[in-house]
This record gives C-alpha cells, structure tokens and sequence, in this order.
C-alpha cells in the first residue's frame, strides 16, 4: 500500500465515528437515482466503492438491489457489514480484486477523490472489467485543480480534483461511454457546485 493511502485511512480510522454521524443524513439520492436508472438490468448487482459506515448500501438495498461494499478503510468495513448485513471487501483502489464482468453497476461517491490523477486511468480500467456489458458507473468527483493532502485536526487525506474535460478523456480511454454528467448540490450557482458527478456505462464487447 501506498504511503498516500496510509495516511488517508489512518485519519479515517481515527475519525470513523464522527464521519458516521455527520454524514449518514447527507441526502445522495440524486446520485443514487442516476446509477439505478442506467443499470442494464433491475434489480442489479451494485458495488458501492468506498461505502463508508454503509448509508448508501443499506439504500440500495431497501429497493431490492443486491449490494457489495468496498472500503480500505477496516472501522468503516465493520460498520457497513452491521449495517447492511452483506459482503464488504476491504481493499484499496490501487489494489482492486474483483470478479470481472459482473456487478452491473458501480457507486463511486466522492471515494475516487483519494486517487492520484496519474493513478485514476488505472483504477477506472479495474472498475470497468468488474462491469457486465453496459453496466454504469457513476462518479461523484471535488472539482478543481488542486491535488495533494488536505490536512485536518485528525490527520491528513490526499485528495485530488478534476473538471470534466479532465476527467472524461480517462473514461474513454477506460473503455466507457459517457451517458452525462452533472453539478451539485442542485439549484446552486455552477461556481459554487463543487462536486462533478459522471454517469457513464461500460462499452459493449464487440463480438
């Protein structure tokens, strides 16, 4: 593992209570409605990469989705299994091992933000060997140019923004096809929408 990676799961570890509490209200569903209504097949095989304490696997769940975490982080792997009572893989992105060609979607919210620009072509082709045909990512990114530790109180987490033109051109070279993208929070400025959110689907083996 990575000397980046480390760092940024210690401070999760060490804050992983309080990151549960503030976050699990946080209101997603727009992210969430985004993946389901791509998915190729319904109820789907959703893989939500960098679940966290669970709030968005416990969801997928209550519409019926079969769900898989993933997190490196192990106070976070614990929490998703007791919330979500399902399989919860605990590995990084830089070390991803999973079954190919088989969840037909992938929730990415604000997880990928912790993998390094010249690391994120790598990461995005791992993802999309894990998809059925057609299956959909969706990635809900910090915008910007800054990429480098963000410290806090706790420790530090390395964090790397993109922009759309940025970030799209590795989704091609990944073997995806962009369905669309957005800005949130919703019914804000596009100055003050820091997160950039892509939908896009894994391209149909040829024959």
């Amino acid at each position: 593992m990575e000397q980046h990676e480390k760092i940024t799961i210690a401070e999760y570890q060490l804050t992983a209570e309080s990151f549960r509490e503030g976050t699990w209200d946080h209101d997603v569903s727009q992210n969430r409605a985004a993946l389901i209504a791509a998915l190729p097949n319904t109820p789907g095989k959703i893989l939500d990469l960098g679940c966290g304490p669970g709030r968005d696997l416990v969801a997928f769940q209550e519409l019926g989705h079969a769900v898989t975490g993933l997190d490196a982080t192990p106070a976070f792997v614990e929490m998703a299994k007791a919330a979500a009572n399902c399989p919860v893989l605990e590995q990084s992105f830089l070390s991803l091992d999973l079954p190919a060609n088989y969840f037909d979607g992938i929730f990415a919210n604000a997880s990928l933000i912790h993998v390094p620009s010249h690391e994120m072509l790598r990461v995005l082709k791992d993802l999309q060997k894990s998809l059925v045909d057609r299956g959909t990512l969706v990635m809900s990114m910090v915008r910007g140019s800054y990429e480098g530790f963000s410290d806090r109180p706790t420790g530090s987490r390395y964090v790397a923004g993109w922009e759309y033109a940025t970030l799209s051109p590795h989704l091609l070279a990944a073997g995806f096809q962009i369905l669309n993208h957005y800005y949130r929070p919703p019914g804000m400025p596009i100055a003050q929408q820091s997160w950039l959110v892509i939908v896009a689907l894994k391209q149909q083996t040829k024959a």
